[in-house]
């Protein structure tokens, strides 16, 4: 059955009018706008126990603690917020005739677009609640980039997604595709980009937040998000601000030693280019939603099988709807970052440039990578082999047409393209869709292709259509 998508004033009013929801409000940056939408639709003094706004940062410090960072529109300064208002909250509020509320604490801390829009205006938004009177306390984090270049319509903008969201608690903790779905209810993309959402606590215990990041992506409330190795999702621009990155694309259905040169050896390459110290680059593994559509229809156990390898590897994910390269790569300098190298095999190469796949194309290859060339941005090249008899292809034998010649040289000669040095040869001859089809057949010997643990990890739990019971043929 569709969900019934509520207008935010009745989602408000709805909330007034269960009388079993309470709770406070405490907003800085952009004024109180959720509070101000639940005053504004009557019946609030049923809902709403306190609202404050501390903008001064004085005043800001005294209540909730100094920021080391100094930045006050952050996910550090949001916890702060929800901790502290409530458990004023349960320490205040212990009379009995409170015994049968469900108490919540909701904070956000945002900036708005500035007089000269030359900043990035964007807001942290959480919930703590209970679902029950007396029950477990819950806590939602979500993260939203402001699209509108008016300030007024961008605080309409924060009241409905904090309204939204407070309902999505309330009303959809037990099914988190219409949780999800419904945050950006009776808003639009261009409105507004949720790039970060996490959940915990007890009424979510079986929830895997990775699972919601995909839906953000799948829903096309933002074009990526990232988790790392321990499997928690992070604010794209949080980690990767200012830092180098480094980022392989990939089907990594399953991972092979293959894939897993690419990213040893194209680091290596990456880091003789721009020299840095660990802290300062991220490594991306990155699935986009058009490969896992096409390979498994999108099925979540799929895509939790090649994210937990990942993870298990040591591996940052990202997940985004950027199947063209220039797309990826604005995406990525939102971030600022200092500079960007994308590992790409041969093959992938061929298919860029592929002439056939474009109407004008010397005009519409030069304009394509003219968008992925800017700010300190490197294709690292990986070779092929297609038979162990046959030349290794890399950038130096590379088969281009005359009409792209001159662009390819001139693309090589700055040093915009190229090889990726120190790879192992005699892992050329491994192909994932082989693999994949030795898995799945149950065919002996593939796990010579893939690392140790991938190979354990793959059997031990079925992985990739593994026949745990093979059939011996007579």
């Amino acid at each position: 059955m569709e969900r019934e998508v509520v207008t935010i004033k009745r989602k408000a009013f709805k909330i007034n009018l269960e009388n079993s929801i309470y709770g406070t409000f405490a907003e800085i940056g952009a004024g109180q706008e959720v509070a101000r939408t639940f005053f504004q639709v009557g019946g609030a003094s049923g809902t709403i126990a306190k609202t404050m706004s501390a903008y001064d940062m004085t005043f800001s410090d005294s209540i909730y603690g100094e920021e080391e960072s100094g930045r006050y529109v952050s996910e550090s300064r949001l916890k702060r917020m929800l901790e502290h208002e409530y458990q004023l909250m349960e320490s205040r509020l212990i009379d009995d005739k409170y015994s049968h509320r469900r108490f919540f604490a909701f904070a956000d801390t945002c900036t708005t677009i500035n007089f000269h829009r030359n900043n990035d205006p964007h807001c942290w938004i959480g919930l703590k609640f209970q679902l029950v009177p007396q029950g477990p306390v819950n806590e939602v984090i979500v993260h939203i980039r402001l699209k509108e270049n008016d300030q007024l319509l961008q605080q309409r903008t924060i009241g409905g997604l904090g309204v939204n969201l407070i309902y999505a608690c309330y009303w959809y903790a037990q099914d988190m595709d219409s949780f999800v779905g419904s945050l950006m209810d009776n808003l639009t993309v261009d409105q507004a980009e949720i790039d970060m959402i996490r959940v915990k606590g007890a009424d979510f215990d079986k929830v895997d937040n990775r699972l919601l990041a995909l839906m953000l992506v799948k829903k096309g409330f933002t074009s990526g998000t990232i988790f790392g190795p321990d499997k928690e999702v992070y604010q794209p621009k949080d980690i990767l601000y200012k830092k180098n990155i480094l980022c392989l694309r990939g089907r990594f259905r399953p991972v092979t030693k293959v894939s897993e040169d690419m990213f040893n050896s194209g680091l290596a390459t990456f880091k003789d280019y721009f020299p840095c110290e660990d802290d300062q680059l991220i490594a991306l593994s990155e699935l986009t939603i058009n490969n896992l559509e096409a390979d498994a229809g999108l099925d979540d156990k799929d895509f939790l099988d090649r994210a937990d390898i990942l993870c298990s590897l040591g591996h940052t994910v990202m997940v985004s709807n950027c199947q063209k390269h220039d797309k990826l790569l604005a995406y990525l300098r939102r971030c600022r970052p200092k500079n960007i190298g994308i590992v790409l095999g041969v093959m992938n190469l061929m298919e860029l440039l592929n002439e056939n796949h474009y109407a004008d194309p010397l005009g519409e290859i030069l304009h394509y990578f003219g968008e992925i060339f800017q700010y300190n941005t490197k294709m690292l090249i990986y070779p092929y082999q297609a038979t162990v008899e046959s030349d290794v292809i890399t950038l130096d034998n590379y088969p281009i047409s005359d009409t792209l010649k001159p662009l390819f040289e001139f693309l090589k000669a700055s040093h915009f393209m190229v090889d990726i040095k120190g790879y192992d040869q005699s892992l050329l001859q491994i192909f994932s869709n082989s693999v994949m089809q030795q898995i799945k057949s149950g065919e002996e010997g593939w796990e010579e292709f893939v690392p140790d643990f991938v190979a354990e990890y793959i059997k031990a739990r079925c992985l990739f259509d593994y026949p745990c019971e093979i059939k011996v043929k007579s």
